[in-house]
């Protein structure tokens, strides 16, 4: 912990003087643009950030690859992430810094509306923790660093910064569903985060975490977020989903376990409250319900579904198995309903 603690206070130190020396650089040079110019693989970092996961997501059908960082809660694998880290995903696999091992992992569940996530490494066992700091508060001024998988290179990054603004908010749209979520309480930082940095620790010189950076991926992106503000939910907020998650508790915006999907693409509709069919799945529930593109989703379960976003938190209430009644408008307004079992989807 003393390590730690002197080589993050080193890092900060050397960003803020590289800042008064180099004025262009927000916060200092280096390839990482944050400060600390370290983009050596994660064995040279592995004494100092043991604690810390390199998350690789298979997604979808296209089999596209996706990086992220993890912060590891318990000896026996459980990860705190961003949900947007694993949004999509069909396979997990994690690298643990500490022992350089790569696990498979599990979805344990998921809040998409605080964008945090559970992964559960299968057969992980004596992993390093990491320290957290859930007693002080954050403030502006205050340096820091975040600390994750910059660029998704596989090789721990560090950008030094300082906290800007505290209870921010901001919106996340998901590309490959039409949603978004308005992520509220925030942590903003002067540092250059980089999609690969999500889900990895915001670290205070004491060398604890006191937040989970989040940052833009390959299909979720933040409006009005410029380019050398980074965002991160405090830990404060992010800590007791985890552990909500971890009890396999649900709640309004809670999902413990596997994803459920009806199998459809949706879009905004441009006449009417609903989620237009831009697509359906081959061999999914809404195909076998009839569902073609050009139709017009109204409710799902007896509730009304008014958009995308409204389709995509009732389906997050429900779970594969599940049977459920779908109503839709079709291509040529008529109203039709039908019962179908939902299905397993990708995570998050």
């Amino acid at each position: 912990m003393r390590a730690r603690s002197a080589f993050v206070l080193i890092v900060i130190c050397a960003a803020i003087a590289a800042y008064f020396v180099d004025r262009g650089s927000p916060v200092g040079p280096g390839p990482n643009q944050g400060g600390g110019s370290n983009n050596s693989g994660p064995t040279q970092f592995s004494s100092i950030f043991p604690d810390l996961v390199l998350v690789n997501s298979t997604l979808g059908e296209q089999q596209e690859q996706a990086a992220g960082t993890g912060v590891v809660l318990t000896s026996n694998g459980e990860v705190l992430t961003n949900n947007h880290v694993i949004e999509g995903a069909t396979a997990v696999q994690v690298t643990d810094v500490g022992n350089g091992r790569t696990y498979t992992a599990t979805v344990a569940g998921y809040d998409r509306s605080h964008d945090v996530a559970l992964l559960q490494l299968q057969a992980a066992q004596g992993l390093a923790t990491a320290p957290l700091d859930t007693s002080t508060q954050p403030s502006v001024g205050q340096p820091v660093a975040a600390v994750g998988n910059a660029g998704g290179t596989g090789s721990l990054t560090i950008a030094a910064g300082t906290i800007t603004a505290l209870n921010q908010s901001i919106t996340a749209s998901d590309q490959s569903s039409s949603s978004s979520e308005q992520l509220t309480g925030l942590i903003q930082v002067k540092a250059n985060v980089q999609p690969g940095d999500s889900g990895g620790p915001l670290v205070a010189a004491s060398g604890k975490v006191i937040g989970i950076t989040t940052a833009a991926g390959s299909t979720y992106q933040f409006r009005g977020r410029s380019s050398t503000a980074g965002f991160a939910i405090p830990i404060t907020a992010a800590l007791p989903i985890g552990k909500r998650i971890a009890a396999g508790t649900s709640s309004a915006t809670v999902h413990i376990g596997p994803t459920a999907q009806l199998g459809v693409a949706v879009g905004a509709a441009s006449s009417a409250d609903g989620a237009a069919v831009v697509d359906v799945l081959p061999g999914e529930p809404a195909q076998a319900a009839g569902l073609t593109a050009g139709d017009l989703i109204t409710s799902l379960g007896g509730m009304a579904v008014d958009s995308p976003n409204t389709l995509v938190t009732l389906i997050d209430r429900d779970h594969p198995g599940q049977s459920v009644m779908v109503g839709w408008t079709d291509q040529f307004g008529q109203t039709r309903t039908a019962s179908v079992t939902l299905g397993t989807g990708p995570a998050g």
